[in-house]
This record gives structure tokens, C-alpha cells and sequence, in this order.
């Protein structure tokens, strides 16, 4: 029997099986409580007949979703590959699925993807927001929605999950400043991304510990974080007279780092003889550049492991009525040395 769709129903399945609807539906949701013998056989007949549960009509009947949503500031960024896949690892291993969203550093579209996210009753939100302290975090917490931001240093309310940008930002200074660099211009990013704060706080700490009058910090902001940004900052760079140009630069990120690499060889500046560059993520095509990058690598598929261990966690404990312990996870990051700051040539 089918319905008018075309579709075989759950009570097709019993009928099938020699079971209940309530077994079905253990099968299908609460396996553990299905004895095994029991299970194959109607596993076996779901796969015989096609059957295929709507998953709108389970949210309807639990008020929640079997996905976690992931919501971001770009999703085409290079660095979220590895981030993503780790998130997938686990929540997919648990049973779930992600909804992966960017909201492009724009609150109007990070506001409407949230209202969505509520709508559909997702089960937990991985958050990399746009304002430092997200105050739309307390809807999803009247809802029972798990919060975990990643990515961000943010509220002791909410656990989350990130690098240690400041160590980041003072271990690429502490690299250029060995390699005799001492004008060093930070450059990349809006003021407003907390990131990018952390990372120029790091590298200008390292810069004032120098004791050395000619060492001069300096800082290129970009609108974003993109290639594009960073060939305009190759043109900001080069309008400097070449008696006060910084000779070192920490670019935000690999983007960045990319994007200036490329704008100065095309004016002819010599990468790292005349400009060293460090950058930021140690992204797969870093090491493939044109001048292969030294770069601050993060442990981006560890960060996106255990963002969603801590939202599985929370999810299960807001499920059984545990008490849960917000947690904040600080991955060190270290330095991968290339041609792009190599000891220059005398």
C-alpha cells in the first residue's frame, strides 16, 4: 500500500516486518532499543519496500531537527575546508547532519540565517559571528538550542573554541624580527574582526620588546580578507618611501599574504630579498605560491573536532536534563618557515 505520493508509509513497514509502528519507529530513531534479530528484519523490509521517513513530519512530532547548524563569516574561504570536515566527522558519526551557512561579515543576512535556524529547531549552532559579543545568542538559549561559538574569544556564558591569535600574531613578529626585519607592518582585515586584534596585538607585543630604536611598527587595515584586499595593500605598501617601507609584513591571513605577494612581484619587488611575508592558517596552496609561504599554522580540523564534541555534549546533556559547564578550548598555533621570509641575500 501506498499513499498518494507514491510513498510507502511506516505502517506498510510494520505490517511488512510483523510489528508495531511504535518498532518502526525504534528502529529508525532508537535503535539501541530494538532487539537485533528484530532490527535486520525490519531494516530488511525498509530496504524492500523503499521506505523513506519524512523528516519534517519527525520534527513536527519531536520539535527538533536531526542537524546542527554551522553559521560562518565566509564559506568560501580556504581555511573552513578543514574546519568543516572536522565538524562533519563527529556530528555526522553521532547520527546528525550540518547546515553550513556564511553570512559574508553581514548582520542583516547573520540575523536572518539565525531566525531560520530557530524556525527549524536545529539541535545545536557552531557560531563564528560577526560582532564580538552576539547578543541573538540568548534566543537559541530560551529555545534550548546548544550555542558553541568557533573561532571567536567571546563570552564566559557560551563554550567556544579557538586559536590563540595573540601567540599567532607574536610568533610571526618574533620571525620577521629574527630575520633582521626591523620595519614591520601588519596588514589585513577590518578593525572590527576580533581575530585580526588578536593577531596585530601579538605581533606589535613582540615589536615593543625590541630594544632597538630603528624598530618601527606599522599596520596596512584591508575591507576584508580576500586576495583582492591584499594586492591593494601591495599598492599601499609600495606608495611608502622606500626609506621608511617596512621590509617585514604579517599579513592576517594566507589570502592576505597571497593577494600582496602577488601585487608586489608584479611591480617587480623582490619576495623576501626586498619584502618578507609571513601569513596566517598555513592554507594547502601556501606552500604553492609563486614564492611559497611561510605561514602560522593552525590546527584547523582539531578546532572543528572538537567545536562539535563540545556542542554533541551539550546537546545530549540539554536532552537528559544534565547540567552543563560552558568550555573554552585555546589551540596553540605554531610557525611553518618557507622562501617568503628566507635570510635575505647581502
Amino acid at each position: 500500500m501506498t499513499d498518494l505520493n507514491g510513498g510507502v508509509r511506516i505502517k506498510d513497514v510494520a505490517a511488512a516486518a510483523g510489528v508495531s509502528v511504535g518498532t518502526v519507529s525504534n528502529v529508525l530513531n532508537r535503535p539501541h532499543l530494538v532487539a537485533l534479530p528484530t532490527r535486520r528484519r525490519v531494516s530488511a523490509v525498509i530496504s524492500r519496500l523503499g521506505f523513506v521517513r519524512s523528516e519534517s513530519a519527525r520534527q513536527l512530532r519531536s520539535g527538533s531537527s536531526r542537524t546542527v547548524a554551522m553559521l560562518v563569516l565566509d564559506v568560501a574561504n580556504p581555511y573552513l575546508t578543514d574546519v568543516v570536515r572536522g565538524v562533519e566527522d563527529e556530528v555526522n558519526a553521532a547520527g546528525l547532519a550540518v547546515m553550513l551557512a556564511g553570512s559574508g561579515g553581514l548582520l542583516g543576512r547573520e540575523q536572518r540565517y539565525l531566525e531560520m535556524f530557530q524556525q527549524q529547531r536545529v539541535r545545536g549552532l557552531l557560531w563564528n559571528p560577526t560582532n564580538l559579543e552576539p547578543p541573538a545568542a540568548a534566543a537559541f538559549d530560551r529555545l534550548g538550542i546548544p550555542v558553541v561559538f568557533l573561532d571567536r574569544h567571546l563570552a564566559r556564558t557560551h563554550s567556544n573554541v579557538a586559536v590563540d591569535d595573540v601567540a599567532g600574531g607574536r610568533i610571526a613578529a618574533e620571525h620577521l624580527l629574527a630575520r633582521g626585519h626591523r620595519r614591520i607592518a601588519v596588514v589585513g582585515g577590518p578593525a572590527t574582526l576580533a581575530q585580526i586584534e588578536d593577531r596585530r596585538d601579538g605581533a606589535y607585543d613582540a615589536i615593543r620588546r625590541v630594544d632597538d630604536a630603528a624598530t618601527t611598527f606599522s599596520t596596512i587595515p584591508t575591507p576584508d580578507l580576500t586576495l583582492r584586499s591584499g594586492r591593494g595593500a601591495a599598492d599601499q605598501l609600495l606608495a611608502m618611501h622606500p626609506a621608511s617601507r617596512p621590509t617585514g609584513v604579517f599579513a592576517a591571513n594566507d589570502l592576505v599574504a597571497i593577494g600582496l605577494l602577488q601585487g608586489l612581484l608584479a611591480h617587480g619587488v623582490r619576495v623576501p630579498d626586498e619584502v618578507a611575508i609571513v601569513g596566517f592558517d598555513d592554507m594547502e596552496f601556501a606552500a604553492a605560491a609563486a614564492v611559497p609561504l611561510t605561514s602560522v599554522r593552525a590546527p584547523r580540523a582539531d578546532l572543528g573536532r572538537h567545536a562539535a564534541r563540545l556542542l554533541l555534549a551539550e546537546i545530549e546533556a540539554r536532552e537528559t536534563g544534565a547540567p552543563i559547564t560552558p568550555r573554552h578550548l585555546r589551540f596553540a598555533p605554531d610557525l611553518v618557515p618557507r622562501a617568503s621570509t628566507a635570510i635575505r641575500r647581502r
